[in-house]
């Protein structure tokens, strides 16, 4: 068996991670080179007036929102690039994989707007280009595919953390725990759910004593005659001593 199989998994999905983020990156260069040469001081209405295609300026977070912090939203954007880098040394989930992408695609296509387009480095103001349902964002703010992508990348994180999918693959026992009986929790124990096992067997041991006249010897009583000695007479005579019945006679 090869040693590099085990770092399969690993390969695939940072492939398919980078593959996802350049794709999105790429999309939205294009999409937002095109938009300022052709939507420049108009408005194109498409799709019986749900989608306007508008160019707007957003030195704000995604969908406009906090808008004049350009700084410190790039700032923002550079971390969160960094450890998406860093955390795919660690990623063996396909589903992780393609929403990392997402957010990282996202992340580097606003990122370079605001590094290079007007009015400079660090301050550059981000394209946005979609709007629903109104020419100048008023039922929803304008976006961009970036935006979109960071968003549909988020939902997907918040879903897969709740399914209990890991980035490196595994999965979290808790939910299986309340799947079936005989599971066992992280910890190794047995969960709530773990059928109960057989009793314990009895302490082996004497029998206990019969609970008939005779008392044990613990209690201080004299022992009973052995079995097959005759029973003395009642009466004084029975209780007469030796020598005392021979001088009777």
């Amino acid at each position: 068996m090869s040693s590099s199989q085990p770092d399969q998994p690993r390969r695939t999905c940072t492939r398919l991670l980078a593959g996802t983020a350049l794709v999105l990156l790429f999309a939205d260069l294009v999409t937002k080179t095109v938009a300022v040469q052709a939507l420049h001081g108009r408005s194109v209405r498409t799709l019986g007036g749900l989608v306007y295609l508008t160019e707007a300026r957003n030195s704000g977070a995604a969908f406009s929102f906090a808008e004049g912090a350009t700084v410190l939203f790039t700032a923002v954007a550079a971390i969160v690039i960094t450890v998406i880098v860093r955390t795919a040394s660690r990623l063996r989930s396909a589903p992780w994989a393609v929403c990392l992408g997402l957010i990282l695609g996202g992340a580097a296509g606003n990122l370079l707007d605001r590094l290079f387009r007007s009015p400079g480095p660090l301050r550059g103001a981000v394209v946005d280009w979609i709007s629903l349902l109104d020419p100048y964002g008023r039922v929803w703010p304008i976006f961009n595919l970036a935006d979109s992508g960071i968003v549909c990348g988020g939902i997907l994180a918040v879903a897969l953390a709740l399914l209990g999918y890991e980035v490196d693959g595994s999965r979290h026992r808790a939910r299986e725990q309340r799947d079936g009986p005989g599971r066992l929790d992280g910890t190794g124990r047995p969960g709530r759910d773990t059928a109960p096992g057989p009793p314990p067997a009895p302490a082996s041991g004497p029998a206990p004593a019969p609970a008939s006249g005779s008392a044990s010897p613990a209690s201080g009583s004299a022992p009973g005659p052995p079995p097959g000695a005759a029973a003395s007479p009642s009466g004084a005579g029975g209780d007469q001593e030796p020598g005392r019945e021979e001088s009777g006679r």
